[in-house]
């Protein structure tokens, strides 16, 4: 199966997602009136590029989309998506599967998909042309179309058989040929305008450029002097600026080397040695100061001490516990002792308390007086020590400080002679900078110079032309005296050719160039596009001609069917499609802007243009009826079903899409029609859309589609017996 699914979401009263599988060769979609079952067949027709609303049933693109009822809100987009089997490659794609998708927002403007990707309208009808799935709809009849192709002009009938055929790919050829023969016309017309417009100015540059190869001649014979002067200028501007650069190089080399001496002279004289060695000897100078202090003070504080000592040696001489204190002491005891016996105990004991006070005090002045004398003569020997040692960094310091002081004066005086060589080495600095600066003048002198000669050279190059600039410098240069002379003298040759005019003659010849350029290229172009309306004109003329082939062997071949199908559907008689021809009409005056208003033909003495359409032939058993006018309701819908099967037969589309043809027939031309989609299914996908029992029968696949309180169609599967109730 080449239809293999229908994916409808807000499309009409398809509000929410409802997915068609078509598994079989026939499939009947069956439903009450109401339902939503027709709109099915509408949605195919707008998923395959359908522009009018009106065929199917709207009036603009908001009118497919879901609108809304009491309990389903609208929607704001409606899309239909049909998937193609593709492994045969009946669609030009390199894929397996195909989807082709179109949506259609409530502002009106569409989208269209292919495998999910943005594409063109016009790239979805060109590749559905190429499966015979035309713009036209043969391969969908909607409801009460059936009696369409007998209603259509015979033009129209035309149209509808060539879609039928798979022609249209001809006819889209032959429309984007006939576009781009207009337009190539129309690029004809242009160029030739062009032509025409430029050709005065054209003939205007010609004669100005005779004039200036009149001047030319004049011009040639300033050249050589030109390129003579340049030549010599270039040598002297050359030999003259490397001169100066050698110098002027040598010259700042020079001064380089300068400044690096004076620096290293002014970095030595910056007095940091001599701020160092001052800095050493004051400090050293503190230090021996301090040393002087030190000792001083260390003796008198040693001095301090020795008296000190000796009044501490006579006190503690007072103080010395005596042999006769001793003695004294203790005669007391003894006579106290004595008394003990014959005296009161207190007393006694008054008498020995007493006397061990005046022990104690005696045992603590002597103790007193030796502890003192010691720790002043450890702090006396102490200050001695320093004293020595103050004495002996006195004599070391002032030894260093001689030292610095030495050195210092060396150090002066061979400052003194650096003062000297900074003073010549300032001198000489100057020197080469006044030098530096002359060489730096005689530079801008020179390329003043340099300017001119090359203004010189801009001025004669816009003059006499470029070729003053092609000089060759000669070997040995020309005095400057001669140099400047010849200066004066091409002076006056440029005032002599300004006043000829000869100025700007590049710019006219350029141009005058470019003119005859882009008029050989119009002239070109102009070939080019007549040799392209003449192919573009064979190729419609052979595209119609094969267009009429086809046509002709598919109209033959349809016939034979029809006729066939006819006799079937009527039990005998006959019917054919017959060609036509009629007038062309055109628009007339008064209906320009009106789309109903009136044709015309073309006006006497002009030729009169004619288009193939297509009648119908019939006769019925039984009747004298040789026109559709003359046709019943009935018969006109077994005419047109045979002839939609005729057509369906000889060029079988990949499917086909019936909304109740089969309304009008009854039980026996059922029957047959039942027999005829069999026939068709062996050749083409069928979706039917029908009320018709004995139609459902032949149905592979039933879908019932049924409508509830909130306007929704809702599809189910069904079996056959569920479809004829589901149709009721």
């Amino acid at each position: 199966m080449l239809l293999t699914r229908l994916e409808i979401s807000g499309f009409k009263s398809f509000a929410k997602k409802t997915v068609f599988d078509f598994g079989t060769s026939v499939v009947a979609i069956v439903g009450p009136n109401g339902s939503g079952k027709s709109n099915v067949a509408e949605s195919i027709r707008f998923v395959l590029g359908e522009q009018s609303m009106k065929s199917m049933r709207g009036k603009r693109g908001e009118d497919m989309i879901w609108n809304g009822s009491n309990t389903v809100p609208r929607m704001n987009r409606g899309s239909v998506a049909i998937v193609f089997d593709n492994r045969s490659k009946f669609l030009n794609v390199d894929f397996d599967e195909v989807s082709v998708e179109r949506v259609v927002n409530r502002d009106g403007t569409n989208e269209y998909r292919l495998n999910g990707s943005a594409v063109r309208l016009k790239d979805i009808l060109e590749l559905l042309a190429g499966a015979n799935i035309g713009q036209t709809g043969h391969h969908i009849i909607s409801q009460g179309e059936a009696d369409k192709i007998l209603s259509a002009s015979p033009r129209e009938r035309r149209e509808m058989l060539e879609d039928a055929l798979g022609l249209k790919a001809y006819q889209y050829k032959i429309e984007e040929s006939e576009r781009k023969l207009q337009k190539t016309e129309e690029n004809m017309r242009q160029v030739t305008a062009l032509r025409r417009e430029i050709a005065p100015h054209l003939r205007f540059l010609k004669k100005q450029v005779e004039k200036l190869e009149k001047a030319r001649e004049l011009k040639d014979a300033a050249v050589a002097r030109f390129q003579m002067y340049f030549g010599n200028e270039e040598v002297f501007v050359t030999t003259e600026t490397s001169r100066i650069e050698k110098e002027l190089s040598a010259a700042k080399e020079k001064l380089s080397g300068i400044h690096a001496k004076v620096a290293d002279a002014k970095e030595t004289l910056k007095g940091a040695a001599e701020d160092t060695r001052g800095n050493k000897i004051l400090s050293l100078s503190e230090e021996l100061n301090k040393a002087r202090q030190d000792r001083s003070d260390a003796a008198r504080a040693a001095a301090r001490l020795d008296g000190q000592i000796e009044i501490v040696e006579k006190s503690a001489s007072r103080a010395t516990v005596s042999a006769s204190d001793i003695s004294r002491l203790a005669e007391e005891s003894e006579a106290g002792l004595s008394q003990l016996g014959s005296g009161s105990l207190d007393a006694a004991l008054a008498f020995l308390k007493e006397l061990l006070s005046r022990l104690k005090a005696l045992v603590r002045t002597a103790e007193s007086g030796a502890g003192d004398l010691e720790a002043l003569r450890r702090e006396r020997d102490t200050l001695q020590e320093e004293e020595k040692a103050a004495a002996k960094r006195e004599g070391e310091l002032s030894a260093s400080l001689e030292a610095i002081r030495k050195e210092l004066e060396d150090v002066r005086l061979k400052e003194r002679q650096k003062e000297r060589a900074l003073f010549e080495l300032t001198a000489e600095e100057r020197e080469v900078k006044h030098m530096i600066s002359l060489l730096t003048g005689e530079r801008e002198r020179l390329s003043l110079i340099e300017e001119e000669w090359k203004r010189d050279m801009t001025e004669a190059a816009t003059l006499v032309g470029r070729a003053v600039l092609s000089y060759t410098k000669p070997a040995v240069p020309t005095p400057r005296e001669a140099q400047e002379k010849e200066k004066r003298e091409l002076e006056k040759i440029k005032i002599r050719l300004e006043e000829m005019g000869a100025s700007g003659g590049e710019e006219m010849m350029k141009e005058y160039q470019e003119a005859t350029e882009r008029e050989a290229f119009l002239e070109r172009e102009l070939a080019d596009l007549e040799s392209a309306s003449a192919q573009l004109k064979t190729l419609i003329e052979d595209l119609k001609k094969e267009l009429s082939v086809r046509f002709k062997r598919g109209i033959d071949a349809i016939n034979g069917k029809f006729t066939k199908l006819f006799a079937l559907m009527f039990d005998g008689g006959s019917a054919s499609l017959v060609r036509t021809e009629e007038p062309v009409k055109k628009p007339s005056l008064a209906a320009e802007s009106d789309e109903e208003g009136e044709e015309e033909t073309a006006p006497k003495g002009e030729k009169q243009e004619f288009v193939e359409g297509l009648d119908i032939s019939l006769s019925i058993p039984r009747k004298r009826v040789k026109s559709l006018v003359m046709l019943s309701g009935g018969e006109r819908a077994l005419t047109s079903i045979a002839l939609i099967f005729a057509m369906s037969s000889v060029n079988p589309p990949p499917f086909l899409v019936l909304d109740e043809t089969d309304a009008a027939l009854d039980e026996s031309n059922s029957r047959r029609y039942g027999d005829m989609v069999e026939a068709l299914s062996k050749k083409s996908q069928l979706i039917l859309i029908t009320h018709n029992r004995e139609t459902m029968s032949r149905a592979g696949v039933l879908y019932g589609v049924t409508m509830g309180n909130d306007g929704v169609s809702k599809v189910l599967s069904v079996k056959l017996e569920e479809a004829v109730q589901v149709a009721k």
